[in-house]
């Protein structure tokens, strides 16, 4: 199979950005004339991240990308021979050389084909899986946290786990419900909504003495005189003191000077940074002088930010004041500019800058969103369930370890009302449930069987790639951030409470359970 000519493809993932056991097992599975045996692994987690009673899955884009684009070079083969025993077959490599994923069919995610490529295969799709479904998961929970109504930023690439780990996070924390993210990268590359204006240095690089190589605004109809932004800010901010009871010398030059330069270069987009010295002597007083000379032009700014103190008690005052300023000066679009608050919100803090009658409209997450600190790891794992059409199943002293054997279908089964029951395995030969006809099944956990007829029944499973190629278009970033919300609006309130969660049902199909338990008992293949 060609490799996609996708850069993307080539970035997300190598051959190589495995284990070397797999590398190893590969060459046991060729000396053994097993390498083309039909083999079938599944990808999953034992158990919801962060306390929770869901996940969201995500990463399918990038797993379909490596596949079609996974082919061992040269140099791949030549690396693999310097770790290999030097006596390793040379016959070896050059089957190698050969390998692709054309024989291999994918759902999500179950992947089937010959033993040896679909070994090769575990850690390159569970490093894909893994971290964006953790991070797509941690974003649901800060959105359902903020509710629907507050703006919710990415802004962790710089506390990012390296540039992989910061392009991951800032794709799938929008797939998770946020509505943008500060990195370009992801902009660019995966549709990502970009949003950024200024940081503290900006500011502080100004002294209050530069001189603006051209001052000079034109009016936003463009009809009119062009007029000196700095010289127009400068009488509005004897009007703004005088009415907040400051001094004229009190705002910072600098910091006014940096708000004029940044008006300057976007007069339209204008929005300022209040807390690098003071909010309220400086800050404040600084950004309302300058807002309020576009305001003559016919420009209106978009908004504020802060980064230190007391978010939500800040916001409360600014918008008071914003609402005074405005009907002092007959401004009324001032009282609605937007407040964004950034500074390590976690979170606890985010459901208190949330909270109803909270001024606050956008929230920006770096840390907490993309290192996920509650629980750095989804633990995902992949493992065989069949070989040669016969299932497999590892038994274990820890129950919680034990895998599902066989090849498998998956089924959501939804009441009346739309709402997920449960989810159901059974094995691939099964016919599928059907609505309004009562099954019986053994939820995971449990004792006993138990009976459910649903209203409705949806597969859970779609054939993505066969023998290398697209079964059908993968839906974009946008699509899929669309279904997950609607996935997650269709949980029942017991199942997305973040703290102590109803246990989300998932159980097992009279056969399945049947040959679970033969297995076990025989001691499995």
């Amino acid at each position: 199979m060609a490799a996609e000519q996708d850069p993307e493809a080539l970035a997300a993932a190598r051959p190589l950005l495995t284990d070397l056991y797999q590398a190893t097992m590969a060459l046991g599975y060729w000396r053994a004339g097993r390498a083309r045996e039909q083999a079938e692994f599944e990808l999953f987690f034992r158990g919801c991240p962060f306390g929770g009673a869901f996940a969201l899955a995500a990463g399918l884009r990038d797993c379909v990308r490596f596949l079609r684009a996974f082919r061992l070079r040269d140099a791949d083969v030549q690396f693999l021979a310097s770790v290999l025993p030097p006596d390793t077959e040379p016959a070896f490599f050059e089957h190698l050389r050969g390998l692709d994923c054309s024989d291999v069919t994918v759902p999500l995610l179950q992947v089937c084909g010959p033993l040896l490529v679909v070994q090769l295969l575990e850690t390159p799709l569970l490093c894909l899986v893994s971290y964006a479904s953790l991070i797509a998961t941690n974003a649901a929970r800060l959105r359902l946290i903020a509710g629907p109504k507050k703006r919710l930023l990415e802004m962790g690439l710089r506390r990012a786990q390296g540039p992989d780990g910061g392009l991951t996070a800032s794709t799938y924390s929008y797939l998770g419900g946020f509505d943008g993210s500060s990195n370009v990268l992801a902009g660019q590359l995966r549709g990502v909504p970009v949003a950024g204006t200024l940081a503290h240095s900006f500011i502080t690089s100004f002294l209050g003495t530069e001189v603006p190589p051209n001052p000079m605004l034109a009016p936003a109809a463009s009809q009119g005189p062009r007029v000196d932004l700095a010289a127009c800010v400068e009488a509005w901010l004897d009007r703004v003191c005088a009415h907040l009871r400051l001094g004229v010398q009190e705002p910072h030059r600098g910091e006014r000077a940096a708000f004029v330069a940044y008006a300057l270069a976007f007069p339209r987009a204008f929005q300022g940074l209040l807390d690098t010295y003071s909010v309220q002597r400086s800050g404040l007083p600084n950004f309302l002088a300058v807002a309020l000379a576009l305001g003559e032009l016919g420009y209106r700014a978009v908004g504020v930010r802060l980064d230190s103190g007391d978010l939500l008690q800040q916001a409360q005052e600014i918008r008071k004041i914003f609402r005074t300023i405005s009907a002092q000066f007959q401004v009324p679009w001032l009282e609605s500019v937007s407040i964004t608050v950034s500074n390590n919100v976690n979170e606890e803090e985010l459901a208190r800058l949330a909270q109803e009658g909270s001024e606050i409209n956008v929230i920006g997450i770096g840390t907490n969103v993309v290192t996920c600190p509650r629980q750095p790891s989804l633990g995902c794992v992949y493992k065989l369930v069949s070989v040669g059409g016969q299932p497999r199943m590892k038994l274990t002293e820890d129950p919680e370890k034990q895998t599902l054997p066989g090849s498998k279908a998956a089924f959501r089964l939804l009441g009346a009302d739309g709402s997920p029951l449960l989810d159901v395995l059974q094995l691939v030969e099964e016919p599928p449930p059907q609505a309004g006809q009562e099954l019986r099944v053994w939820p995971r956990g449990a004792q006993e069987a138990c009976t459910v007829r649903p209203a409705h029944v949806e597969p859970l499973l779609r054939l993505w790639v066969r023998r290398g190629q697209l079964c059908e278009p993968l839906p974009s970033l946008a699509e899929s951030r669309d279904f997950a919300q609607l996935s997650l609006s269709r949980l029942s309130p017991e199942h997305k409470r973040l703290e102590q969660p109803a246990p989300y049902r998932v159980a097992l199909s009279d056969k399945l359970q049947a040959l679970v338990d033969r297995l076990r008992a025989g001691g499995a293949p």
